[in-house]
């Protein structure tokens, strides 16, 4: 299979990490290149969404290390990790919009947050991200008055307020209807490439992630168990990656949970 290109942003290197005695991850290694969209695939419960933690400093692994920017990021102190933090964007899933802000100031917070430019410039760059999303229009909207699809692009221009290197979505489709899965899923790549960003993508959605995304990591019990690009993925043999990608209802990841022998069960030692 191929592999990312060099010129790596973000890297985790042979990262383990668990709660209590459940290891979820075990000697986890990805690369994540400038300017490339990788997606991070997996069953529900895999920890993909636990590695945007970890690359955010929100956890720290038991072994192995991620690294931003050639940075260790758990070695940072809080000062150092605020820094890190600047450079990254994250749509959460479902948008996470405040709900009390209008669609104009849950774009300008970051803004106002972790800069001092003026209001008159923060409109103008507020405007500038609506607008590349297709919502100059629903400035002044409340959350409330959105629907899905609207939410969630402003949560994506709120990811991207502050031109970061590195871009992290959080289930970005769930919950849409394939109009908004697709505007979604163009807007992504347009954004990646128009800031030159590096996008991490963790998504359950196959096939429209595998029309945009350069490269895919497939994590299960724990582990990189596939990666490459969605070409040679999709032509994969190996077991639980053609049924995940081709939505098989039993295979490696099986139907039924484990259960004692049908027929004894039926027949029933011990029925009165």
């Amino acid at each position: 299979m191929s592999t990312p290109l060099k010129n790596n942003i973000v890297e985790i290197e042979n990262l383990s990490f668990g709660y209590s005695n459940r290891l979820l991850h075990q000697d986890i290694s990805m690369r994540f290149p400038a300017g490339k969209v990788v997606a991070i695939m997996g069953g529900s419960g895999s920890g993909k969404t636990t590695l945007l933690r970890l690359i955010g400093g929100q956890l720290k692994p038991q072994s192995g290390c991620v690294k931003v920017d050639g940075k260790v990021v758990h070695e940072q102190d809080g000062d150092g990790i605020y820094l890190m933090r600047r450079k990254m964007g994250m749509l959460f899933q479902f948008g996470a919009l405040f709900t009390d802000l209008s669609v104009f100031d849950n774009v300008a917070f970051p803004m106002r947050e972790n800069t001092n430019l003026p209001e008159v410039i923060i409109r103008d760059l507020v405007l500038l991200k609506l607008n590349a999303v297709g919502l100059r229009g629903a400035r002044d909207l409340m959350p409330a008055e959105l629907s899905g699809g609207m939410a969630r692009r402003v949560a994506l221009a709120r990811a991207v307020a502050l031109d970061p290197q590195i871009i992290m979505y959080d289930e970005p489709f769930a919950g849409l209807d394939p109009i908004s899965m697709g505007i979604i899923a163009n807007l992504i790549r347009r954004l990646n490439d128009a800031l030159g960003a590096t996008s991490i993508v963790v998504t359950h959605d196959v096939h429209e992630a595998f029309l945009f995304v350069d490269y895919v990591y497939f994590v299960s019990a724990g582990k990189v168990v596939a990666e490459g690009s969605p070409q040679e993925l999709s032509q994969s043999a190996m077991p639980f990656v053609h049924q995940f990608v081709h939505g098989e209802a039993d295979g490696p990841v099986p139907f039924h949970y484990a259960a004692p022998d049908y027929a004894q069960d039926m027949l029933g030692a011990g029925r009165v």
